[in-house]
């Protein structure tokens, strides 16, 4: 195994995305490679099982705009081309999965919320990023039980 030819950063954009996007763009300068960053919008039918007695249109459109911006500023920040940015709707670990095969990345950098083992992080998007993944995975640890030392 060489040097890694395509990164990609699937964030949420909460406020530990930059946690997991200092480690994705020290290894992308590491290796002088491409860095991609993926943001998943998990459609509103999805996540409420589809019995939502309203049209949520709009609420979704909202949801994407705010989305749009976010990412564009983050990425901006981290110098990302807006080639390299991909906001997508669906189930975040599938579209992960499916645009790292797109771009033939070859590592997937995600957050992970792990506290004691991969028991607590069934369910959870990183733990379905590892499980499907063709490529390697890098599950960053965030959250409140993590001390970062400098």
């Amino acid at each position: 195994m060489g040097a890694y030819k395509r990164i990609m950063l699937a964030v949420d954009l909460t406020e530990e995305t930059n946690r997991v996007a200092q480690r994705a763009v020290a290894l992308a300068k590491a290796f002088d490679t491409d860095l991609h960053v993926i943001h998943v919008i998990e459609p509103l039918s999805l996540a409420y099982g589809g019995d939502i007695p309203m049209d949520l249109s709009s609420v979704q459109e909202q949801i994407h705009e705010q989305a749009k911006s976010h990412l564009a500023e983050f990425a901006s920040a981290l110098q990302i081309p807006e080639d390299h940015q991909h906001l997508i709707f669906g189930r975040p670990e599938a579209e992960i999965h499916r645009v790292a095969e797109e771009l033939d990345a070859d590592l997937i950098v995600v957050g992970s919320h792990g506290r004691h083992g991969l028991a607590l992080l069934l369910g959870s998007t990183a733990n379905g990023v590892l499980h499907g993944a063709k490529t390697d995975v890098l599950a960053v640890r965030v959250g409140s039980d993590v001390t970062v030392s400098d």
